[in-house]
């Protein structure tokens, strides 16, 4: 029967017109029946895994900044607080961007950066042999092209979420990274938040049990950022993602933090997803309110449903939701929320811990707070003081920019590796082939090709 239901399917996207498919009943125990739609290519000779990496230590992190906007002019102010790291060069399309960065090094009585404001000036910047690190901060559509063209050019990659936009880009970071065995780390700030810390410490301790089921997500309303042109994002490049895809398009905040809890290519892997949209109605029905029903953005066709559900089956036989709303009124959530067998704990809509025995209710904000003290990270208490006094969301962006440098100057493997940032965002065309096929099960590619068996847990090292 198995075998007649796949040669119906194949039929089924056939006449679809998909036809680079390739859909097997060899799956793992628990991915029989999903689809095997995105190919796993195996790995070309001479090249090898990079799990858990490790490169020669570098004293002073000679650093570029692409992309100067609101999140790469944070890192600026950000990396001047930050010892071992130098900043030599800034690249953004917008000169005006370039200079308030190079103000931002002047008050902060820094060495003035190399200026660059070519389109095309990431290149010339990757080719030099004096800078060991591209951060790259620019629209999500250049992301991939610049962190493979740094690695090519032997240099490690931290890039902002996501990482690639495709299946094929996701292949293009984890195939670059293993050939140049060159660092690309993802920037999910996310994953450095204080609870998010804390209830990775507690379920590492063993507080929670066996986790079984995690929830993330990013809900927040930006249909004012979104419609914004001066100073929200430049050539309104993410209206036009949501005027041409479905599906999850910004996964990875609420992700991350789950995927490291739950120990994903860290002995357990994701096997498939399933995902649904609701139908597109916030931004049409804003944008008539605000502009009018005859302006063109009120006459735009956006394709991405209000809010996106995603459901993930791993190896293990646990379970990971994933939401995505940017256009509806509705207060700021990423859920955050983490189940097991012995406890819960939840960031959002109002923070709280449950444990057994009376895990029926939530632990009083006393006790909550005690808990919370108790299994601190040994990370935010080493810089959590200083994260917060610097700043960048509550003191999250300080902690991951100083763990990218803290590890890159002691010659250790990062907190994200490539392969994470393959993973988180692969979420995005996954999801978005899910939605559009009436949300038929997806195989998730394992693009550390089998090498997730190697762990069996995240590890943040500090030596």
């Amino acid at each position: 029967m198995k075998k007649i239901i796949l040669i119906f399917n194949l039929i089924a996207l056939s006449i679809l017109g998909i036809t680079s498919c390739s859909i097997s009943d060899k799956g793992d125990n628990n991915s029989l029946g999903a689809q095997q739609i995105f190919e796993e290519p195996a790995r070309v000779e001479g090249q090898k895994d990079v799990i858990e990496l490790r490169c020669e230590p570098i004293d002073t992190v000679r650093m570029a900044i692409i992309g100067l906007g609101m999140r790469g002019s944070g890192a600026v102010y950000r990396y001047n607080f930050i010892e071992g790291a130098k900043v030599v060069a800034l690249c953004d399309v917008v000169p005006e961007n370039v200079k308030r960065a190079q103000e931002i090094l002047r008050e902060a009585g820094k060495p003035l950066a190399d200026e660059y404001t070519d389109s095309l000036s990431w290149k010339e910047i990757c080719e030099r042999d004096d800078i060991d690190l591209i951060y790259v901060c620019t629209h999500w559509d250049l992301h991939t092209p610049i962190a493979v063209y740094a690695m090519e050019h032997g240099k490690h990659v931290a890039t902002e979420v996501p990482a690639a936009l495709t299946i094929d880009e996701c292949w293009q970071l984890v195939n670059t990274a293993e050939k140049t065995q060159k660092h690309c780390m993802q920037l999910e700030n996310c994953n450095y938040d204080f609870f998010e810390m804390a209830t990775l410490n507690m379920a590492q301790k063993g507080l929670f049990g066996e986790i079984i089921h995690g929830e993330g997500a990013y809900i927040h309303d930006l249909r004012w950022l979104n419609f914004k042109e001066d100073g929200g994002y430049w050539n309104m490049w993410r209206l036009k993602h949501l005027e041409e895809e479905d599906g999850n398009t910004y996964p990875t905040h609420g992700f991350g933090p789950i995927c490291h809890i739950m120990n994903i290519h860290r002995g357990d892997k994701m096997n498939y997803l399933t995902s649904m949209s609701t139908n597109q109605f916030g931004m049409s029905a804003y944008a008539k309110e605000k502009f009018g029903e005859e302006s063109d953005y009120a006459k735009a066709d956006y394709k991405k449903g209000d809010m996106n559900t995603t459901l993930v089956k791993t190896q293990n036989g646990k379970t990971i939701m994933i939401q995505h709303d940017v256009t509806s009124p509705r207060p700021y959530s990423r859920i955050h929320l983490v189940s097991g067998t012995k406890g819960f704990a939840r960031k959002w809509p109002k923070k709280g811990i449950a444990l057994d025995p009376d895990a029926h209710s939530f632990l009083s904000d006393e006790e909550m707070e005690k808990l919370l003290k108790e299994y601190e990270h040994p990370i935010t208490k080493e810089v959590g003081a200083k994260a917060k006094e610097v700043g960048g969301h509550g003191g999250m962006d300080f902690i991951m920019d100083y763990r990218l440098i803290y590890c890159l100057r002691n010659g250790l493997p990062l907190d994200q590796d490539v392969y994470d940032a393959a993973e988180w965002s692969a979420i995005i065309e996954l999801s978005r082939f899910s939605v559009e096929h009436e949300s038929m099960p997806i195989k998730v590619p394992d693009f550390t090709r089998g090498a997730w068996k190697k762990l069996n847990t995240v590890t943040y090292y500090t030596d």
